[in-house]
């Protein structure tokens, strides 16, 4: 599963442009400015990076990127969990965002959010900065590499922490409350026995309010009731009922000079079964409705003590079962409060608990930091680092927490025989990006996205060790795909694919372009890397002579033949 086709359409300085991507180590080069990084930029916003206005070239009303991946089952399930097309070989991403900044996504031609984009891009690029050493001096980013490259597992851990720091606040709160929890106590013990006096029932306030307004106006409704009743079927006089057979016995006596008549009649007929089904549900009510002067009083007694209780209490009346529920809670709660062994005991056991997840993980911790050491250290021999060395110290945490009970810290001595310091104490910016490839090389192969991405991580390096970088690359590109953003002719020499990106002056402004190349444009663009713009015959065949050198640690699986094509269009007048 790779990247396939990234189409850009009014983003920065590009007007219009599509690239085709194959397998393997494939770089982009061109001068400073020229646009490299927008290409990055608009990966990243396609899948899911915050939306910014900048994007937008200037004087178009909207930028929009689209990203076509191969679809493999895990992306497949994700799609399917999620609720998108799941049925193409081939999944397609979309972002636009407007001169206003607000964007739009799509994934498979659904709408998705920014959120879905990064969950599912998590899953499909990673993504190594130029900056990338940076994070290698926060502990937090130090030990999450740490544990990603030994599979420790951390949740559990932290869910043993959550629950000692309960325990440890539950016995203080108990020893802060000890001397007023007898008072408390009183208090909550006289609300708790006037209340369950009264036993309140949930709904019970609604019931019997209803109850009472009922049975207090019973002769009215029955009264009501009869005269209804009178009305549409009644014995003596006209009534709704008779009325209605009258009027259909006529309409049916013509219905033979007048065919109208007929619907006449069934709606008539109709409203007469109405009529009749609601004078049997009123004798059913008369049946049964009769005043009960004796549950009434039982009701109005029952109110009056809720009544009472409530302004006692201070409470709406309808609140009284729930408060009855939350005084118990917390009688409770003072009991648990009033036995010190009993919350010692459950604080140690949480204590414990924790600690032994902890010296699991501090075990697990130290074999992957032996193994990332050596790794890394190997690493280092080839960018230009050798008999250097790469440390990673475990160091006891004064207090303990919910990531355990040491940090992660990463050491190298950069020359043989030096003291390893911490990564924070070096000077030279190019031992840290050496550093910091040397261990996104060794991780990368952690994640599970099929495509990586450098962007210009090999600043600060030249010469054999940029070689040795180029040579890195495409061993990674043997099992991935990889693509690098590069001013290193070395780097760019090793790679299966080559895109060049360059700025041209248009008649509205400046455009980027970008163009495959091969062969002679290859080695023409190699030689302007190695020494500018005018070319001589020295740089040519120096240029000639490294692409020989890099195709040696090409991948051969990688260069089986794949159509690379860029598609460009200028700015339109």
């Amino acid at each position: 599963m790779t990247l396939r086709r990234l189409e850009l359409r009014d983003v920065a300085i590009v007007r219009d442009l599509a690239l085709d991507f194959g397998p393997g180590y494939t770089v982009l080069t061109g001068e400073t400015g020229a646009g490299k990084s927008i290409l990055i930029d608009a990966l990243q916003l396609v899948l899911g990076a915050r939306a910014d206005a900048a994007a937008v070239r200037e004087g178009a009303a909207r930028a929009e990127v689209c990203a076509e991946f191969d679809a493999c089952d895990a992306v497949r399930g994700w799609l399917r969990e999620s609720g998108f097309d799941h049925s193409d070989a081939t999944l397609l991403l979309r972002r636009v965002v407007d001169a206003q900044g607000r964007g739009r996504a799509w994934i498979n031609g659904s709408a998705a959010t920014a959120a879905q984009l990064r969950e599912l891009g998590e899953s499909l690029v990673d993504i190594h900065g130029q900056h990338a050493w940076q994070s290698l001096t926060r502990p937090a980013a130090v030990r999450a590499l740490v544990d990603a490259y030994g599979g420790v597992e951390t949740a559990a851990l932290a869910q043993a922490w959550r629950e000692w720091c309960s325990a440890r606040d539950a016995r203080a709160t108990a020893a802060a409350m000890h001397e007023r929890s007898e008072q408390e106590k009183q208090r909550l013990d006289w609300q708790i026995a006037e209340t369950e006096r009264l036993a309140p029932r949930d709904g019970e306030w609604s019931e019997i309010n209803t109850a009472q307004q009922r049975l207090a106006h019973a002769q009215a409704l029955i009264d009501a009731a009869g005269g209804a009743l009178t009305a549409l079927d009644g014995d003596d006089g006209p009534n709704v009922h008779g009325g209605l057979r009258a009027a259909i016995q006529l309409l049916q006596d013509q219905e033979h000079l007048e065919p109208d008549f007929q619907g006449l009649v069934a709606n008539l007929t109709l409203n007469l079964v109405q009529i009749g089904e609601v004078a049997r549900d009123l004798r059913q009510y008369l049946d049964r409705a009769e005043p009960d002067p004796a549950r009434l009083a039982d009701l109005d007694a029952r109110i009056a003590q809720w009544l009472s209780l409530a302004r006692r209490l201070r409470l709406a009346p309808e609140a009284l079962p729930a408060a009855l529920e939350q005084w118990r809670a917390e009688r409770a709660r003072l009991d648990d409060a009033s036995d010190p062994q009993r919350l010692a005991a459950r604080e140690r056991a949480a204590q414990q608990a924790w600690q032994a997840m902890a010296d699991r993980v501090t075990g697990q911790r130290l074999a992957a930091a032996g193994r990332l050491a050596q790794a890394v250290t190997q690493a280092m021999q080839a960018l230009g680092m050798a008999g250097g060395r790469f440390e990673v110290q475990l160091q006891p945490l004064a207090a303990p927490a919910a990531h355990g009970q040491e940090d992660v810290v990463f050491c190298v001595a950069a020359h043989p025989g030096a003291t390893p310091r911490p990564v924070s104490r070096i000077a030279s910016g190019g031992e840290l990006s050496r550093l910091a490839l040397a261990i996104a090389v060794t991780t990368s192969r952690l994640g599970g996205a099929p495509t990586l991405i450098f962007d210009e991580i090999d600043a600060g390096v030249g010469g054999a060790v940029a070689l040795a970088v180029g040579r890195l690359m495409s061993q990674l590109g043997r099992d991935r795909q990889v693509l690098a953003v590069t001013h290193l002719p070395q780097v760019a020499a090793c790679a299966d694919h080559h895109f060049v990106v360059a700025k041209r002056a248009a008649e509205h402004g400046t455009r980027s372009e970008v163009q495959p190349v091969s062969g002679e444009a290859r080695v023409a663009e190699i030689a302007r890397m190695l020494g500018g713009e005018r070319l001589s015959g020295t740089s040519l065949a120096h240029a000639q002579e490294m692409l020989s050198v890099g195709a040696e640690a090409a991948p051969r699986e990688a260069n089986r033949p794949h159509k690379l094509k860029a598609n460009v269009k200028g700015a339109r007048p």
